[in-house]
């Protein structure tokens, strides 16, 4: 145990500690996340948090590798670090779509072609196991890059994308464990514990409140795509569940739920209106719970339980002993219902002004917390660290 938990506390410690100063450094040389229509903060905010996010989750990596060899993870690093570098030039100058798919298409080859990283293999899927790599390849591409926008996008309200990467990280940690795999079991210890402290700076800080930007989503997404690749690659040492009924596929959609299936929507919303399919608006999910009246913080509660609740319902699907392929048609009808059918039914609501609706503001209303009693006081600690 102490072999993953040194390595968890160093993280948490590595970030508590640049925190502050990175903080310092945005403020002093103005990279801040400014406020504008689509902005849902009103003040600048410092937007260096995915730099904190990686120095914890290196250096944590760096304390495992004593216990035991990381040798492996070298080639992930190298791939988070140029999503670092990336998503922070983004934050800063605004790099175009295309350049930014650019990099992220050379990113996952790197990860196919260097690291071994692949999805080659569904497990028995529709009585599919082993891909030839002809479709390997762009299929590994079309899904990374994929997962990495996902994730990317998900960030618009405080602590959902860092709330979401934690709770994605304990989820395939989890399977992790059980498989017997230490060194994505590593990753998603340390991932996490870089997380957890911006977090509660993210949500309760407001001298100390920093973004993860897309320097810290981009690496989040890349780290999320590698568990995905893990998992349905030929010899996963995951696989040995699938012989017992155990869906990978369904499993790892059901943990992506949220960000894939919203963005599938606002992406596929924003096509059939002529617009491109990049350009930001306020339509994902989370801002329909923001527009209803509700804080951000039960907004980040809210987005996390529906996709929660997608992964307790495969769970049960598979202790009820569904099939591999019903087990994927069960998170996909969910997926679907928790995004593109939540948001049209509160949408319709909202236009039509109904009874419901007006409940619901109601009860939104009563998510704000005033920051007084426990807020205040976590409001001070963060501030303080």
């Amino acid at each position: 145990m102490l072999s993953y938990l040194i390595p968890f506390l160093i993280a948490v410690l590595s970030v508590c500690w640049i925190h502050p100063r990175l903080v310092s450094i945005a403020l002093d040389k103005n990279i801040v996340d400014k406020p504008d229509a689509r902005k849902l903060q009103l003040t600048p905010v410092p937007v260096l948090g995915g730099i904190a996010v990686f120095f914890g989750t290196v250096v944590g990596l760096g304390c495992a590798s004593i216990y035991f060899n990381c040798g492996e993870l070298f080639v992930v690093i190298v791939a988070m670090l140029v999503m670092l570098y990336t998503g922070t030039l983004d934050d800063i100058i605004n790099l175009s779509p295309a350049f930014r798919f650019m990099v992220e298409i050379a990113t996952v080859l790197l990860l196919i072609f260097v690291g071994g990283y692949s999805l080659n293999n569904f497990h028995g899927l529709w009585g599919v196991y082993s891909v030839p790599a002809i479709v390997a390849v762009p299929l590994t591409i079309f899904a990374a890059v994929g997962i990495i926008n996902a994730i990317n996008l998900i960030d618009g309200v405080d602590g959902l994308s860092s709330g979401y990467c934690v709770m994605a990280n304990i989820l395939f940690g989890v399977m992790f464990a059980l498989a017997g795999d230490k060194a994505m079991l590593t990753l998603a210890i340390v991932s996490a514990g870089s997380l957890i402290p911006f977090f509660f700076h993210n949500v309760f800080g407001q001298k100390s409140k920093m973004f993860i930007g897309d320097g810290g989503t981009l690496v989040m997404g890349v780290i999320i795509s590698v568990f995905v690749l893990r998992i349905l690659h030929e010899e996963s040492m995951c696989s040995i569940y699938a012989d017992g009924n155990v869906g990978l596929v369904p499993f790892t959609l059901a943990v992506l739920a949220v960000p894939v299936f919203d963005t599938l929507r606002v992406m596929t919303t924003r096509i059939v209106k002529h617009v491109s399919p990049f350009h930001p608006d306020k339509t994902h999910l989370h801002h329909m719970f923001i527009k209803l009246g509700f804080s951000h913080v039960a907004t980040t509660i809210a987005v996390l339980s529906l996709n929660f609740l997608v992964v307790v319902c495969w769970w049960i699907a598979y202790r009820c002993g569904c099939s591999i392929d019903a087990q994927l048609y069960i998170v996909l009808i969910l997926g679907v219902l928790i995004t593109f059918g939540l948001y049209n039914f509160v949408e319709w609501n909202i236009k039509h002004n109904t009874r419901f609706i007006n409940r619901i503001r109601v009860i939104a209303r009563r998510t704000h917390l005033t920051r007084t009693g426990v807020f205040l006081w976590m409001q001070k600690m963060m501030d303080r660290m």
